[in-house]
């Protein structure tokens, strides 16, 4: 009888306790904006019980009465919540200004935001998974003033970022990213989904603890990752759509065409197309004009694919952490030919507290990816080809495999045909990542002193295969033996780093200490050979060496190597007084064998900064809540230039003395031995909240010297060319950014942001005689002149077009040209401006025609949420910019090809037709083709970036047991607003010859979360 009622016992209290345990539903919100916290962390204590918040900031727990439900968000003060019984709980957190700033890395750990003196901008997760590209950089364009990113619209391309301009001219551009810790050059590799942040370190006493390394700015990436006693969470992210060119420029049809050929008054180019018409037959609707009227563009062009699918699963206990992810990103070109992208990464992050004071973790990237890369060539050819030329030429009997037509058929110089081009050429490249790092933390004194060692090793390979298949379309348009290279690049990257860092408080007193050192170990390995005539070249299997002719060969192996290495030591102090006395300060002490003239080299930097919203003289108010001055300064190394290099060459060499051919012996010396460059800079800044926190402001100014700057130096008697530091170039500008942050009602939120830069690039230095030098090519001329931007357009500026033959007679410079250079000008050329008024037109007269640099970039978007809809909308451009449209300015290498339709339309074609655009004979003369201000555009755009339109389902929301799903419907790059006579006013250097298109991209996606 004891027994039973002991078991009856027992079950009552089993059944009160049960019953105690109660649903709780939820909100996690911001206080200082009233944004729902997705991702937040709800756990009940002492338990393993816990859960995160969705997209919109809601959540689901089971809890009993008396428990406590601890709600924590990186950035905000964590809350515990005592369990009463209700089932309904909103929980505001408050911002935490020492939490915010764990969430700021700034290089070998993490730095509070309160100590702070620098330029960093932090884009987060929900902003970046938007944009559906293979590199997440894509998607920070228009988000971080100064911050200028190119756009590549090659499947598995890499788009070209500048930060604040351009530093070095011939040491690279590009900035140094860290990915939870290690090191990389670039990150197609990573999935854009799962990040959850990424900061832009701009100034130099940011980055000056990452060294010469980082000279081009830093991009700090951290990927998402588990919390500690958290359930495990598994998401599904995935998205297809489809790319598609627009703005396609438009090429003059056949009736254009054929009209600017009559025009021309060249019997040769009438003749050709009397010979179209003769092999093609004449158009019944205009039978001057041939039977064909091909558009290349629309033939080359197709509607590509694009999808990407990724699983993962993060989760924590009591001492570990944890993130496994896999993701599958496919991407064919819009090219139609051979050209995709296809890669598979698994991803995996783990940290385990060994004990309180010893902690471990590994991060391990592994990347498979097959890249067929397009013949570029099409672009050029595309936009040369005549439109009365069709794709296939059926009466050319004699081509093989393909009958496409040939314009040397009908008497032109050239093929002209982009199809052979891209039929019979496949350029594979398999691009391999192993990508570890591990660390171990240990705590020397508990809460004060910290050790830290890492190690990061990055080894990558790339197998390229470029076939090039035999044919015959003409004489003039074929290859009789196939070929093949094949290449093996392999890299290894490695890094070890050791840090002490103590941290202490005491009284009105928080300092910090680091001290560190790096060492690095850099290898590479190029091998190639290249055979032809490969047996069987019509399957794939034999598309290798060892079926091409062994005798082939010759002088087409080649193997080289390099290795590097480098160390440094530096330190950094952080300290403040108050909260509101800032002090941050490095030193980097950095050798590097590339530089035998000067092995080491140290760069110091220091911030300051001081809170005034903390002074007694700034009481609380709901208007201004936060305002912090900034200013630093500091030096970087550049380490992208090697130091010494070249060779010294004994050569023959006839000369005539006294009028007599004398042989000789001439001895050149093209040894270089550099100093690095010095980029110096000084930062000035304001962060400040207003409105209560609604609108958050930050504004910078910066002047950044590079000095020291490498540049080619002519070397007396020999002429030879060698870089020399002979130089020094300034960038400086303002960037203002603002974000509005407003929750309206429980269904109703929004928020508003903008951006805007200056960049004022300018060479302020050239040691040489001549005080400048000339770059790009002959033709095309671009030249460093001080004052001036780098690599500026260099040429003459137009002023008109000659209207009759009374303007020409009445010209002193036409007068010129015809009585010294026998050149008649006659109406329709171009009236070029006499800039020294000394009556002819010469090489006096070029002047700087612009910069490929934008002086003004720009984006902004808006986000609006209800209820479980939500829709953003992206915006960016910039201007100042210059393109070189050498694709028509080409026409001084082979006259006998199309024209873009703008030209054809806008032709000078009689009096007061146009006076911007010569005649067609014009067209044609070299007084015409001169680099000026014609090919010279403005390269301005307005980018409607990103529209995004989303639905989630909450969990639970349909069953007990079903997940979170969010959709979304994207469209990328939709609209995009510029006179350029170009695809896309995105070139990276700013010379459009043939430049890979990008692409409008619309998408549907699904996200999963249970």
């Amino acid at each position: 009888m004891k027994t039973k009622i002991s078991l009856l016992l027992m079950l009552f209290v089993s059944i009160c306790s049960f019953a105690q345990q109660i649903e709780i539903n939820g909100i996690v919100t911001s206080e200082s904006d009233g944004m729902p916290l997705p991702g937040a962390s709800v756990i009940v204590k002492g338990t393993s019980r816990g859960t995160t918040t969705d997209f919109d900031g809601k959540f689901m727990i089971s809890a009993e009465v008396g428990e406590e439900i601890e709600f924590s968000y990186v950035g905000f003060v964590p809350q515990v919540i005592i369990v009463s019984g209700k089932t309904e709980i909103s929980v505001t957190l408050k911002d935490d200004i020492a939490s915010l700033s764990e969430v700021v890395v700034v290089g070998y750990g993490t730095q509070k935001k309160a100590d702070l003196t620098g330029a960093i901008s932090t884009v987060k997760s929900e902003d970046i998974a938007k944009t559906p590209s293979a590199n997440v950089m894509q998607s920070i364009q228009g988000k971080v003033a100064g911050v200028q990113v190119v756009s590549s619209g090659s499947p598995g391309g890499s788009p070209t970022v500048r930060i604040r301009g351009v530093n070095s001219y011939k040491g690279g551009a590009t900035p140094l990213y860290v990915v939870d810790g290690m090191f990389y050059d670039t990150i197609e590799f990573l999935d854009s989904n799962q990040i959850e942040t990424i900061s832009v370190l701009k100034d130099a006493s940011s980055i000056s603890i990452f060294g010469q390394a980082g000279v081009n700015g830093v991009i700090i990436i951290e990927t998402k990752n588990g919390r500690t006693e958290q359930k495990p969470v598994f998401t599904y992210n995935g998205y297809s759509g489809y790319q598609n060119a627009q703005n396609v420029v438009k090429m003059a049809n056949a009736e254009q065409f054929v009209t600017m050929a009559y025009e021309s008054n060249s019997q040769p180019d009438i003749d050709f197309v009397n010979n179209a018409m003769q092999r093609f037959g004449r158009s019944r609707v205009n039978p001057n004009v041939p039977d064909v009227n091909t558009d290349w563009y629309k033939e080359i062009l197709r509607v590509a694919p694009i999808t990407s699918h990724g699983i993962g699963v993060t989760g924590g206990t009591e001492r570990t952490t944890y993130s496994v992810n896999a993701n599958y990103f496919s991407q064919e070109g819009i090219l139609d030919m051979k050209n995709e992208y296809e890669r598979f990464n698994i991803q995996s992050n783990i940290a385990i507290d060994l004990s309180d004071r010893l902690k471990i973790g590994t991060n391990a990237i592994f990347s498979n990816a097959t890249q067929y890369n397009p013949e570029n060539g099409a672009w050029f050819q595309a936009y040369f080809a005549v439109p009365i030329l069709p794709v296939y030429d059926y009466s050319n009997t004699q081509a093989t495999s393909t009958p496409f037509s040939d314009a040397t058929l009908l008497g032109y110089r050239g093929s002209q045909n982009p199809f052979p081009t891209m039929t019979y050429n496949n350029n594979q490249l398999k691009i391999r990542k192993v990508l570890t790092s591990m660390f171990l933390e240990y705590d020397v004194v508990p809460d004060k002193l910290k050790f830290k060692t890492s190690y990061s090793h990055d080894y990558s390979t790339i197998s390229e295969r470029n076939v090039r298949s035999p044919y015959y379309i003409s004489g003039q348009s074929q290859r009789e033996v196939s070929n093949i290279r094949r290449a093996e690049l392999k890299y290894s990257k490695q890094i070890w780093d050791n840090t002490l860092t103590y941290s202490d408080s005491f009284g009105d007193h928080n300092l910090t200490v680091m001290a560190g050192s790096s060492y690095r170990d850099y290898q590479d390995n190029a091998f190639s050979a290249t055979g032809n005539d490969i047996q069987g070249i019509g399957l794939e299997s034999s598309w290798y060496l060892n079926f091409a002719d062994p005798t082939s060969f010759s002088d087409q192996v080649n193997e080289i190597g390099d290795r590097q290495y480098s160390i440094a030591y530096f330190g950094r102090l952080e300290y403040s007084f108050k909260n509101k006395y800032l002090l941050n300060a490095t030193i980097r002490h950095e050798g590097d064998g590339r530089f035998p003239r000067e092995l080491w080299v140290t760069t110091p930097a220091v911030g300051l900064g001081w809170v005034i919203s903390e002074e007694d003289f700034m009481p609380s108010n709901d208007v201004l809540s936060f305002l912090k001055i900034r200013a630093g300064w500091g030096q970087l190394a550049n380490g992208f230039l090697g130091g010494s290099a070249g060779t010294r060459t004994v050569s023959q060499a006839t000369t005539d003395i006294g009028d007599v051919p004398t042989n000789g012996i001439l001895t050149t010396n093209t040894f270089r031995n550099l100093k690095r460059e010095i980029l110096e800079e000084t930062n000035f800044g304001i962060s400040s909240r207003l409105f209560n926190d609604k609108l958050s402001l930050e504004v910078d100014y910066y002047i950044r010297d590079t000095k020291d700057l490498v540049l080619p130096k002519d070397t007396p008697i020999t002429a030879e060319v060698v870089d020399a530091n002979i130089g020094e170039m300034r960038n400086q500008g303002l960037e203002i950014a603002a974000n509005w942050n407003q929750r309206i009602n429980d269904n109703w939120s929004f928020s508003v942001g903008g951006n805007i830069a200056t960049l004022k690039n300018e060479v302020t230095r050239i040691d040489s005689e001549q005080g400048y030098f000339d770059t790009g090519s002959a033709e095309f001329r671009q030249r460093l002149i001080v004052g001036e931007p780098v690599n500026a357009f260099y040429g003459w500026e137009i002023e008109g077009v000659y209207q009759n033959p009374d303007q020409v007679a009445a010209d002193p410079t036409a007068q010129y040209e015809a009585n010294e250079n026998n050149n008649s000008l006659i109406p329709g050329d171009f009236i070029y401006k006499d800039q020294n008024n000394d009556g002819k037109i010469d090489d006096q007269d070029r002047v700087v025609l612009g910069s490929y640099l934008p002086t003004f970039t720009y984006g902004g978007n808006i986000n609006v949420s209800y209820k479980n809809f939500d829709l953003s909308v992206a915006v960016s451009g910039q201007t100042g910019n210059k393109i070189l449209n050498r694709k028509r300015g080409e026409v001084i290498f082979t006259n006998d090809t199309n024209i873009d339709a703008d030209f054809a339309v806008n032709r000078w074609h009689g009096e007061g037709t146009t006076n911007s655009y010569p005649s067609s004979e014009g067209r044609r003369k070299a007084w015409n083709q001169k680099m000026s201000s014609f090919f010279v555009e403005d390269g301005s755009y307005f980018r409607v970036q990103n529209i995004q339109l989303a639905y989630t389902i909450p969990a639970k929301a349909l069953g007990e047991n079903m997940p979170e799903v969010r959709f979304t419907c994207t469209a990328e790059r939709p609209i995009t607003v510029f006179s350029y006579n170009g695809f896309d006013p995105e070139v990276s250097d700013g010379v459009d010859r043939q430049t890979y298109p990008v692409p409008a991209v619309y998408t549907f996606g699904v996200n999963i979360k249970i």
